[in-house]
């Protein structure tokens, strides 16, 4: 998974009124859960443009300062209802050793023969849960339509995962190739025209 360095700086004071001085400075109070105790520290808005206004998912390296550095993944965000200004993110710790579950987007692939056949592709669930290793997550989960026919759905199972699991019920379907009005009223013609004696046809 792609990464995103945030430079910082450690908070000393966490308090209302320092943190209003943060925000009118232009800067995001931020906190660092995960370790043996969480770490306050501030960054400058822009600095989380490439990591909150994308679909994709990242890992952070968080810098600060003093020298300190940790790998990390956002948890939570708060924006403004209005302004959609960041408040406030909340940063969760990641260790080589510990596996880590987080939300990562599908990414469709191939050409379905029920769609090139005038079906209408259906996407479930744009992002999905995994669980990994920090080393084994994916960027995306790649998901191939190109079995699909018409009526035919796309379930979790059928999707490899080679280093990382999927957190969703084996019946959670990914995607489906639905008949368009146009297919069914086609098929509909097609039925009829076969069941119609031909023309000249004595019975």
């Amino acid at each position: 998974m792609k990464s995103i360095t945030i430079k910082g700086s450690e908070r000393e004071s966490v308090g209302k009124v320092a943190t209003k001085a943060l925000r009118n400075a232009g800067a995001v109070p931020c906190v660092l859960y995960g370790g043996d105790q969480p770490v306050h520290f501030s960054a400058e808005e822009k600095a989380f443009k490439n990591l909150v206004y994308t679909p994709n998912a990242h890992t952070v390296v968080i810098e600060l300062e003093n020298g300190k550095s940790f790998n990390a993944i956002l948890q939570d965000i708060q924006v403004h209802p209005v302004s959609d200004k960041i408040l406030h993110i909340d940063f969760f710790q990641l260790y080589d050793d510990k596996e880590i579950t987080i939300e990562v987007p599908v990414k469709i692939i191939g050409k379905s023969k029920g769609v090139m056949a005038g079906g209408d592709l259906r996407i479930n669930n744009r992002k999905l849960k995994v669980k990994a290793l920090p080393k084994n997550l994916p960027d995306f989960v790649e998901a191939d339509i190109t079995p699909l026919d018409m009526g035919n759905k796309l379930y979790v199972t059928k999707v490899p995962t080679p280093d990382f699991k999927i957190m969703h019920p084996d019946n959670t379907v990914i995607c489906q190739v639905k008949i368009s009005r146009a297919a069914m009223k086609a098929a509909q013609e097609a039925a009829k025209a076969a069941k119609a004696p031909a023309k000249g046809k004595k019975k």
